[in-house]
């Protein structure tokens, strides 16, 4: 992938760069607890700007005219919020694991509101444990998510997790987009 792609990102070329940059096979535990034979690095595609990048305007392209707010969870959705944050022109906040036990004790890290409408922005989707935590305490906090929208989603059930919940859900490729046959 071009370091200059800047307009709207080539979609199969993305993909590829995605998997190139993140593929790796062995014996591995999701952190759903599953055992798998392949593994998606976020971090490891996260990190290439050519590639946050991209994914922040794909993110961008989710936004309505009542977003308020973009979110990302402690730690993989950090950067892919503050990508989208940028291109979107919309605060962001971090939505942490647990409460921190020091400082001011924010389970958010930026200012979040009753009443937001929140893009809540995700790496990888696989049951959709994570990204569910997080968007409880954003309707928790009376913030409305508008949708969630994960990078990759492995067709493992987060989708039907998800919209089972009561949410939207999108995701700008699936495993089969970057060519995984799982």
């Amino acid at each position: 992938m071009s370091k200059n792609t800047i307009e709207k990102p080539d979609r199969s070329e993305l993909a590829q760069a995605i998997k190139q940059a993140a593929y790796l096979e062995g014996d591995f535990t999701l952190r759903s607890g599953r055992k798998s034979k392949y593994y998606l690095d976020k971090y490891r595609f996260e990190t290439k700007p050519e590639i946050l990048r991209a994914l922040g305007k794909m993110f961008a392209e989710h936004t309505t005219d009542t977003t308020t707010l973009i979110a990302g969870a402690e730690l993989g959705g950090v950067a892919l919020a503050a990508a989208t944050s940028l291109t979107a022109n919309l605060p962001f906040v971090i939505v942490r694991n647990a409460k921190k036990g020091y400082g001011t004790s924010n389970l958010f890290e930026g200012e979040i509101a009753p009443g937001d409408s929140v893009l809540l922005v995700e790496d990888i989707a696989t049951t959709g444990g994570q990204v569910l935590e997080a968007a409880k305490a954003i309707t928790e906090h009376d913030a409305k998510v508008e949708r969630i929208v994960a990078v990759i989603d492995r067709l493992e059930g987060a989708r039907e997790n998800i919209e089972s919940a009561g949410f939207t859900f999108a995701s700008l490729f699936t495993i089969r987009d970057l060519g995984v046959n799982a």
